[in-house]
């Protein structure tokens, strides 16, 4: 499955779309940001690392088709003022996808409270905090708009071990059932897409940083499909749904995952086992990870 396949979309299918994506800068955000501008969108990636952002955006398309802004999703201020920027300088944008996440694995006793805040701020208040801005806009103007959230099978299931992060993304999956029906008669239409595994670099360091911590969520051998997903299937989907051919879907989260979660929930309850030393070497090397990660933030 590692062939490419043809795409199936018109290369202008989004010519009409200028799209925002928050954590565009690394993951699936920055993999799915090239698809959409392949397909002719006009792309803003979101993030806190502006060299990481910048390597984003030249490799999704160069200036003219993808732009970026440095923002702290968390921060409402900070929100407002960049899609201020966007609609003053760019114009108004036509879809958001809430892709800014952060997540590790723990033992929820050890958590400590700047830890939780730092996992589900980013997640349930980035989202809320983003979409607001994009959705007040649309309906000042009369605009309408889509909203995509990438959120995970957890919605349905809850996780052990990531609970911060299996409490937003609730939020968001609530989020957007319940904004999908107030906004509906905007012409603003919400949906969410749940992906399985989907390996990439950072992420895998938080949720799989050792050998003990290959279990569940992860894992390709616990996917029906024996294999990992591809960000250019997560972008075909996500190009779809951000397209004009599916106007009456909303409210709905799609489940993207070979049918894992069908199989046996595809979370990190195998943890179970871990002892505390594991725990502390799964610490350690998330840690690293981490502040690795810090170091390159500019907000």
């Amino acid at each position: 499955m590692s062939k490419t396949k043809k795409s199936v979309f018109a290369p202008d299918l989004l010519a009409d779309k200028r799209i925002l994506i928050t954590g565009g800068g690394t993951g699936l955000g920055r993999g799915v940001a090239r698809h959409l501008a392949d397909h002719g969108a006009k792309v803003h990636l979101w993030g806190r690392r502006e060299a990481v952002l910048a390597e984003a955006a030249a490799e999704a398309g160069g200036p003219g088709s993808v732009h970026f802004q440095t923002v702290d999703v968390r921060q409402p201020d900070s929100v407002d003022a960049a899609m201020t920027e966007i609609w003053d300088q760019h114009g108004p944008l036509t879809g958001v996808l809430n892709n800014a996440a952060a997540n590790f694995i723990a033992p929820t006793k050890s958590l400590s409270p700047r830890g939780f805040e730092a996992i589900s701020s980013t997640v349930m208040n980035g989202s809320f905090n983003t979409t607001h801005a994009a959705g007040r806009r649309w309906i000042e103007q009369g605009l309408p708009g889509t909203v995509l959230s990438t959120l995970t099978t957890w919605v349905w299931s809850g996780s052990a071990f990531v609970v911060p992060s299996a409490m937003a993304k609730a939020a968001v999956h609530a989020m957007t059932m319940s904004l999908a029906v107030e906004w509906a008669r905007y012409g603003i239409r919400l949906n969410a897409l749940a992906p399985g595994p989907i390996p990439t670099d950072y992420a895998w360091e938080m949720l799989n940083p050792t050998d003990k911590s290959a279990v569940g969520a992860t894992q390709a051998d616990q996917v029906p499909m024996g294999r990992s997903g591809t960000v250019e299937e997560l972008a075909n989907l996500t190009i779809f749904l951000f397209s004009d051919a599916c106007d009456y879907l909303t409210g709905e989260t799609i489940a993207m995952d070979g049918g894992q979660r069908l199989a046996g929930p595809g979370t990190f309850a195998g943890l179970t086992s871990l002892s505390d030393q594991d725990w502390q070497e799964i610490k350690e090397r998330s840690q690293a990870a981490s502040t690795a990660a810090k170091q390159q933030r500019s907000v």
